[in-house]
């Protein structure tokens, strides 16, 4: 049993990996690269994000609405396989149609991903009452970015960034032999019948509404910094000459992240976690523009790394407790609105950025916003204060 716990736990990973940190987010690190290159503007380059965050929108809302209960595993693969193929067709195409085509495609493949294997991962965890697990799982995300900004200088030097995309689609092809085999939909009664009675310290149901628009505010805000942070930091002296190191904090602050966010949930409740992860991150967001220096852009990333996969943990776990019997519509319906928000966010902050030659504008609305999706989870700690003093009566 713990083996077997373990290898899903691994494939788990391995998924996010690919269709995110590979996926989705190596786009950030590449960005600067082929800009540097094809010499296109930032609002290309916002359009470029945006259509992958469209995909991204339209992969959740058909994950969430069709039901694939029974088919959970063969989607993921189908899945995998058109993330790893989009990965690889980017390094092969130079027209700014088909790079729109291939990220919308991305998109979609990756919210499948997202949604499909954290309803597989959590569910089982919850079968074998391992839900505090849940934070290694999306900790698969930082994992990715890490290894995709560490991989990315020395394939650049030797391949340019046509052959980078290719370089990560080939490790995202290696990794996943791996899910094939380790992932698979398989959660049986018997493994329910262990399952011991929690009194789950959340918010009732009818409070969800309100964890939704935070969560679609914080995909609003977040996607500034996770798109352009490389681009700013190209255009310091610091990080000139290797801007990526910048991706590589936030993929080494990310992977701990959601497991650390996952413990403090346990202890504080996790509407509290949630709001004080958001005020964390619109701190890390703002902090370049009104200090921009080496250590600012540190501590940014930082901030940015150990907060924007531990809110999506927090919300995604918080969101499955509040209503568990159907755990990839609840997921799927909370990353749709989720994706509404990061698919406007680096369109406008591209075109401003474009319009005002600096991305400060952008970076203080996106701070304001995540601020204020944190001002809104407030009227939610009271539950929990309340399923917490329930607890202690019943005990």
């Amino acid at each position: 049993m713990k083996k077997q716990s373990f290898l899903f736990l691994i494939g788990g990973i391995f998924s996010l990996i690919i269709a995110m940190g590979i996926g989705r987010f190596a786009y950030t690190p590449l960005l600067p690269l082929m800009q540097k290159d094809l010499s296109f503007s930032n609002a290309v380059a916002g359009y470029l994000a945006s259509s992958n965050y469209a995909g991204y929108l339209l992969g959740a809302i058909l994950a969430g609405a069709i039901p694939l209960k029974q088919y959970r595993t063969i989607s993921l693969r189908i899945s995998l396989i058109v993330s790893i193929f989009t990965t690889a067709l980017m390094g092969l195409a130079y027209s700014h149609l088909l790079w729109y085509v291939l990220r919308f495609l991305s998109g979609l493949a990756s919210a499948f991903v997202f949604v499909l294997a954290s309803g597989i991962v959590l569910d089982k965890l919850a079968a074998r009452n391992k839900t505090n697990w849940s934070g290694l799982f999306y900790g698969g995300v930082g994992c990715g970015i890490f290894l995709s900004s560490l991989l990315i200088p020395s394939l650049n030097h030797s391949f340019q960034w046509e052959g980078t995309w290719i370089g990560l689609a080939a490790l995202s092809g290696i990794l996943a032999c791996f899910v094939w085999f380790w992932l698979t939909d398989t959660t049986n009664i018997v493994e329910m019948k262990h399952k011991q009675k929690i009194f789950a310290q959340v918010p009732p149901t009818k409070w969800l509404p309100w964890l939704t628009i935070a969560y679609g505010l914080e995909g609003l805000g977040y996607i500034v910094t996770g798109t352009f942070i490389v681009s700013i930091a190209e255009k310091t002296s610091a990080f000139h000459s290797d801007a990526t190191l910048v991706w590589m904090i936030v993929g080494v602050a990310a992977i701990p992240s959601c497991f650390i966010w996952s413990l403090l949930a346990k202890k504080w409740g996790y509407v509290t976690s949630l709001v004080l992860a958001m005020i964390l991150q619109s701190l890390g967001i703002v902090m370049p523009v009104f200090w921009m220096s080496q250590m600012s852009l540190v501590i940014s990333s930082l901030l940015f790394g150990a907060t924007f996969m531990g809110i999506t943990t927090l919300a995604t776990t918080l969101a499955r407790q509040m209503n568990p019997s159907n755990s990839s519509r609840i997921i799927g319906n909370l990353t749709a609105i989720y994706a509404i928000g990061q698919m406007i966010g680096p369109t406008i902050a591209g075109v401003l950025s474009s319009f005002t030659q600096d991305f400060n504008a952008a970076l203080i609305g996106a701070a304001s916003v995540v601020l204020v999706g944190a001002g809104l989870l407030l009227n939610g700690i009271q539950f929990e204060r309340k399923a917490n003093v329930k607890n202690s009566s019943i005990h």
